[in-house]
């Protein structure tokens, strides 16, 4: 781990594809619209959400938590997942598939990516850092908040 990290954000989601939206919206709302790695930032968020939904016990009927902790200089990502029978995120060779890619995008876009293993659950982190200019005592988090608590639990399994 990075330094001494601090939880300033943590969502947890149902394990359905409306959920990846709503970890996207929560990321964003946690960090100011000009810092240096928002973009990539959501982009590996919705892409380990997805994943979480897509291959693991949370996509059936679980659930997937989404953390963000700060350090000096370093954000980091954390999806946990509901469990996948012992498989693991792992990094797959190019074959041309559309799909397959996702953890491709992780490691291209984060400064590192890993895992660690809670029981059966499996949490992904990915790290981004950045310069600290921002010179204010919130570490760059957006002071903006949305009604994300009350979408994340409306409607259908979309």
């Amino acid at each position: 781990m990075s330094g001494d990290l601090v939880v300033v954000g943590a969502i947890t989601l149902p394990g359905v594809p409306r959920s990846v939206a709503n970890a996207r919206r929560f990321l964003r709302d946690m960090l100011p619209p000009a810092h240096p790695a928002l973009d990539d930032l959501m982009t590996v968020g919705s892409e380990t959400v997805c994943n979480a939904i897509l291959h693991t016990a949370s996509g059936d009927g679980g659930w997937v938590t989404v953390s963000l902790l700060v350090g000096e200089g370093v954000h980091r990502l954390e999806v946990a997942d509901d469990g996948a029978d012992g498989r693991r995120p792992r990094v797959k060779p190019e074959d041309g598939a559309e799909c397959g890619r996702g953890m491709r995008i992780v490691e291209a876009l984060s400064d590192r990516w890993g895992y660690r293993t809670d029981g059966d659950r499996t949490i992904v982190w990915a790290e981004f850092r950045f310069a600290n200019s921002f010179g204010n005592s919130d570490m760059g988090l957006s002071r903006v908040s949305s009604t994300l608590m009350a979408s994340a639990f409306q409607g259908g399994d979309q």
